[in-house]
């Protein structure tokens, strides 16, 4: 029954699909509105077939279907609910089908936001788009990825269950979904952008159609990622929490693009200014998410994320080939009318900064790309197999991260257009005297190094920067001064310099060792002690535990590194205890269990500086990610931020004593000429006494 409900759902997705995509193709090209309407209803077919596929699946787990062979390979009857329920994304087949429920959802979601605006082509194209993007993942589980396949013969009653990694931490229940919810929803502002170019409505009103939406889908990739650096450095055992693997890689590239397309996108909101970069950046996010399921899900990389090989890599890397196409093809078409018609007035402004910053991300995203993708192309020309490792990656990237913590600190004070020196020297004092001070105090309590130094100061100038303009707002508007896209982007900013700093500290100032030890006996070492009480044998029924039992800084609790080995076999799984404070953690791995009861053990202890602020920098990023997703109060643009703030005299010479922005309502962040066209807004200046 789950087989042919599963089967059945799937087939109704893609059936669906296509016949949106032909319905809406057609009212598209010969403007009729009456199969524009019909082409929208097909949304909520994609949905009930996702979701019926989905239901098909997490049935068949739940209840041991062992007739579906992604059940008897993914499952067994001792596997916790909770890891049978996860289990439909712990291999590829239920990976596919959980990336098209998301699809499905977000399609849902465009339909119901634009209900009343199904006869707009723009609304009528991106929604063509999605439906393409859905029906390939359809066709996916139709044919190379079939999650209802089933079992010839005879059927087991019993299977290995998940892998062990992924049945031993109930973070698999959120960070693979949270991914998900991150790559999939880079779709929708895709979708806009392919329908921009072919309507020809490149302008700025587009924006307002994709902002939010990246937004919330770069929130999610955000939160994956940190889950993900959470996953490793809980469950792996090796102390770490980035790795530069290439499946890490493969979901950090699409973040890089999006994150310098949410700054770059207010560059032409306000000046008109970087439409082809961000029409790039779109098609680039949504073509590296394509091209991190190839990685991840083809078999060509081996990492302990991946899955393993399969047929579904040649169509998704020829999907890959096409989105790229067609996006590349479409912005030469429309090469002339992406032409900006306002320029950068000096460098030494945001719009320059901003400009500086999308170099930036650039070059870094390229960095991490060839370093990624380098081993297949040397693989595919000599057959040598070749690996690039941390070494690289922290070798190439570091310049480019300091000059993003620079342009993080210098961006805010700038103001749009031009800066004056006494303008700058007002808003920098703040910010610049924070840096120092912290500087100073790092070097008081023996901090050393030039890189953790460096990253050190320029964090502090950063936040003090972001810091500088939440006070500011909050003193103009109240608790509304914690709202909005600039004032929560500020937010977001100060969870980056706060990740960036105990990144830096873990890394330049970690310690780690390995001693075989005696029960009764203690480690000193990087001025903590960990003393070895003794064994401990735990059997559950999924595994059985080997724990070591110690005790860290003579505390009264009893931390209890593992060696697991789960019933479904594979190999053992070492479980790290750990230590946590403000300061650091210590960081347990049981290496060597006792080869008789009461004999000694090989313990790792490693000691991590600052770990527990990576965690909480990136919640403070999530948080500034929903403030920055509330509908904050627009300032009214009015005399260029290089003057002096002008009096209600001044302001009425220039403007008449009826002025009015953008439409003619008030706070829409645009003046108007007259002919519906924005002229260049600027800022009001900020900052007296900061």
């Amino acid at each position: 029954m789950n087989a042919s409900l599963g089967s059945a759902a799937v087939v109704l997705g893609l059936l669906a699909s296509i016949a949106g995509v032909i319905t809406l193709a057609v009212g598209l090209t010969r403007q009729r509105p009456n199969l524009l309407r019909a082409g929208r209803s097909y949304t909520w077919l994609i949905l009930i077939g996702a979701v019926l596929a989905t239901l098909a699946m997490q049935r068949a787990l739940i209840f041991h279907d062992f007739s579906l062979t992604f059940v008897a390979d993914n499952s067994s009857r001792s596997t916790p609910l909770l890891y049978r329920i996860t289990g439909m994304w712990s291999a590829l087949e239920g990976s596919i089908l959980l990336w098209t429920l998301i699809l499905a959802g977000y399609i849902a979601a465009v339909a119901y936001k634009y209900r009343d605006r199904v006869e707009d082509p723009l609304v009528g194209w991106a929604t063509l788009v999605t439906y393409v993007v859905s029906g390939f993942f359809f066709l996916l589980m139709v044919t190379s990825a079939n999650p209802f396949k089933t079992i010839s013969g005879a059927v087991p009653t019993n299977g290995p269950g998940p892998n062990p990694l992924l049945q031993n931490t109930p973070l698999v229940a959120f960070h693979p979904p949270m991914l998900y919810l991150g790559f999939v929803g880079f779709t929708i502002p895709f979708a806009f952008a392919l329908a921009s170019l072919i309507t020809g409505r490149v302008g700025e009103g587009w924006l307002l159609e994709t902002r939010r939406w990246t937004l919330f889908a770069w929130g999610f990739l955000s939160i994956g990622i940190i889950l993900g650096a959470w996953w490793s450095y809980q469950v792996l055992g090796w102390g770490g929490f980035w790795a530069w693997d290439p499946v890490e890689n493969a979901s950090f590239l699409p973040w890089i693009t999006a994150t310098a397309y949410l700054h770059s996108v207010m560059v032409q909101e306000r000046r008109g200014m970087l439409r082809l970069w961000n029409l790039s950046l779109l098609l680039a996010t949504f073509s590296l998410t394509i091209l991190g399921t190839f990685l991840t899900r083809s078999g060509v990389l081996q990492s302990v994320h991946s899955f393993t090989t399969s047929a579904i890599g040649p169509m998704i890397l020829a999907f890959f080939g096409v989105v790229v196409a067609v996006g590349v093809g479409l912005i030469a078409w429309r090469g002339d009318r992406l032409r900006s018609p306002g320029a950068i007035d000096s460098p030494v402004s945001r719009e320059g900064a901003f400009l500086a910053n999308n170099m930036l991300f650039g070059a870094f995203a390229f960095v991490v790309l060839l370093g990624t993708v380098f081993p297949l192309f040397t693989q595919a020309i000599n057959g040598n197999t070749i690996s690039v490792g941390e070494p690289y990656f922290d070798r190439m990237t570091l310049p480019i991260v300091v000059a993003l913590l620079f342009l993080m600190a210098v961006a805010p004070i700038l103001p749009w257009r031009k800066a004056s020196g006494e303008l700058l020297r007002k808003r920098i004092q703040w910010p610049l005297t924070f840096a120092v001070a912290v500087l100073v105090g790092c070097v008081a309590f023996g901090v050393r190094g030039l890189d953790p130094l460096l990253i050190f100061g320029l964090g502090a100038f950063a936040a003090g920067s972001a810091g500088r303009q939440l006070v500011l707002a909050s003193r103009r508007q109240g608790w509304r001064g914690l709202v909005g896209r600039a004032n929560g982007g500020m937010i977001v900013h100060i969870g980056i310099v706060v990740i960036a700093v105990a990144f830096a500290g873990s890394h330049a100032f970690g310690h780690q060792t390995q001693q075989t030890i005696s029960p009764g006996q203690t480690i000193s070492f990087a001025g903590h002690k960990v003393t070895y009480l003794g064994e401990a044998t735990v059997q559950t029924p999924t595994h059985q535990a080997e724990e070591a039992r110690v005790r860290i800084d003579g505390g009264s609790k009893v931390f209890t590194p593992a060696i697991s080995e789960y019933s479904g076999g594979g190999a053992a799984v070492a479980t790290p205890a750990i230590s946590t404070t403000p300061i650091d953690d210590v960081y347990i791995t049981l290496n060597d269990p006792p080869t008789k009861a009461g004999g000694p053990v090989t313990l790792g202890v490693i000691v991590q500086p600052l770990i527990m602020w990576l965690w909480l920098g990136g919640g403070i990023l999530a948080l500034g990610t929903l403030l920055a997703a509330w509908p904050g109060r627009r300032r009214r643009p009015i005399d260029p931020v290089s003057a002096p703030v002008p009096d209600s005299t001044t302001h009425a010479a220039a403007f008449g004593p009826k002025a009015k922005s953008g439409n003619g309502k008030s706070g829409n962040g645009k003046s108007g000429n007259g002919d519906g066209k924005p002229t260049e807004p600027v800022e009001v200046p900020a900052g007296a006494g900061l």
